[in-house]
């Protein structure tokens, strides 16, 4: 799943940059090795989104909307990078993150051909927000020492996604049929009439559940 999105995000990126988009750790032996211009999405954090998760289970169907298993609901997780321009000068890494924002301000979530295809049935857009401040409990300073580098100017880009959860629990065939048993008029105790015994079609119930 990350790695999807991180080719959704390669894709965004790339009309930005002549060279390459890479993913790596930007440490100072990373940095030495740049030969062309990069601009270098690292991802540097992943947390659950919990104020998104749900409760229960949904129900899968089939294409006749018979529910044919059922599951839990996705869990949606923030990915945050740290997108960074590399070249021999500082002019032209602005100019490079400068292109970068103007790629990604226009898309406030992916959708459509950029919703990786694994994701697809659980949401058909990915919200995306571009240099919003992060968190209190997140300092970039902090990543950068950790990185062993030093402070560069970079855009803060979170992708959130759904992650499938497991189990998956089967459900049993639907009734099709029913077979009821009449007594006599009225059902008179002590009635010794025989019984007949009819058997009546049960429709299915294919309408869409709450949660569904």
């Amino acid at each position: 799943m990350i790695h999807e999105i991180d080719e959704a995000l390669r894709r965004l990126l790339a009309p930005a940059v002549t060279g390459d988009v890479a993913f790596d750790a930007p440490t100072r032996d990373w940095a030495a090795r740049r030969n062309a211009p990069t601009l270098n999405a690292y991802l540097y954090d992943i947390r659950e989104d919990v104020a998104r998760r749900e409760r229960g289970t949904r129900a899968e169907r089939d294409a006749d909307g018979i529910v044919t298993r059922r599951r839990q609901p996705p869990r949606w997780f923030r990915l945050s990078y740290l997108v960074t321009a590399w070249t021999s000068r500082p002019e032209d890494e602005h100019r490079l993150l400068s292109g970068a924002l103007a790629l990604l301000l226009p898309h406030e979530a992916l959708s459509g051909a950029a919703v990786p295809e694994s994701v697809r049935s659980m949401a058909t857009s990915l919200p995306l927000s571009v240099a919003v401040p992060p968190a209190e409990s997140r300092s970039l300073a902090d990543i950068w020492s950790a990185l062993g580098g030093e402070l560069k100017p970079s855009l803060d880009v979170v992708v959130t996604t759904p992650f499938p959860v497991t189990p998956v629990y089967e459900v049993a065939p639907p009734v099709t049929e029913a077979e009821v048993l009449v007594r006599g008029i009225d059902g008179v105790p002590g009635d010794s009439r025989p019984r007949v015994r009819r058997r009546i079609g049960v429709r299915t119930d294919s309408a869409p559940e709450g949660g569904a």
